[in-house]
């Protein structure tokens, strides 16, 4: 098999959640540029419609939809949508969508910790549980979750955060025996990435300066740099990987 073919995504659709910007916003392009048929969506549908229309416009195949991911109807909806794309097939899904509410733990309200855990957990559950009906089990079906170094070591300041993405670990493993038989994979990026999220660290001279301090590579990742990764894990070359976690972080977690 040629390297071409390796990484080809040519004949399959993706559903790609938190992809109006950022992280999400790469993913969808590479995953086009890869060949696949791509449902670009993201709780602002302007922002998803743009990037849909930039694939488009490239040359790719896209459409786009407004989605809150803890809103189930919505869910099973843009799933069906993203079959669509691919003779009523969903090959790939990924959950990037995210928000932050950072507080030091003893001044953090319920409703900080509720909808961060809500939408990276629950986010991952919903969507997640709305594709299964739609993936094959031909070996091509992949689950890609986004988890962070949060979920893997902590952060001081967001214990909703690190709650939430080190849940979306145990997701991702539980989900990785379960589909097994089905020859489905399930697997985690734990990117880091100069994004939208990662703002308010970049935005402060200290935090910026420990956070690099912690980076072996010294330096922020583009979030293009990191949609790479994805089209490998959504690609024949990673038939063979499940349950995995890939920290793509510059060597922040080793």
């Amino acid at each position: 098999m040629s390297h071409e073919t390796l990484f080809s995504l040519a004949g399959r659709s993706a559903l790609v959640t938190g992809a109006g910007n950022g992280i999400g916003a790469s993913v969808a392009r590479a995953f086009a540029q890869a060949g696949a048929a791509v449902l670009v969506t993201d709780l602002d549908k302007d922002a998803a419609a743009a990037v849909a229309a930039d694939i488009v416009a490239a040359g790719g195949r896209a459409g786009s939809a407004a989605l809150d991911v803890r809103d189930a109807p919505a869910a099973r909806a843009a799933a069906e949508q993203a079959a669509h794309l691919n003779g009523g097939v969903l090959n790939i899904v990924v959950n990037n969508a995210g928000a932050i509410a950072p507080a030091m733990f003893g001044k953090m309200e319920p409703e900080q910790f509720d909808r961060v855990v809500g939408i990276h957990l629950g986010g991952t559950f919903t969507v997640s549980q709305a594709a299964l009906p739609f993936l094959p089990d031909d070996g091509t079906g992949r689950i890609i979750n986004v988890t962070s170094a949060a979920g893997l070591v902590g952060t001081i300041g967001q214990v909703n955060y690190s709650a939430a993405k080190a849940g979306v670990v145990g997701v991702t493993k539980s989900l990785a025996r379960e589909l097994a038989r089905r020859n489905i994979t399930v697997n985690a990026l734990a990117p880091l990435a100069a994004t939208s999220m990662t703002a308010n660290i970049r935005g402060n001279e200290k935090l910026a300066a420990v956070t690099l301090a912690r980076i072996p590579l010294g330096r922020w990742a583009e979030p293009a740099e990191i949609a790479g990764s994805f089209v490998f894990f959504a690609s024949d070359a990673a038939a063979y990987v499940t349950g995995q976690v890939l920290a793509v972080d510059g060597g922040t977690v080793m």
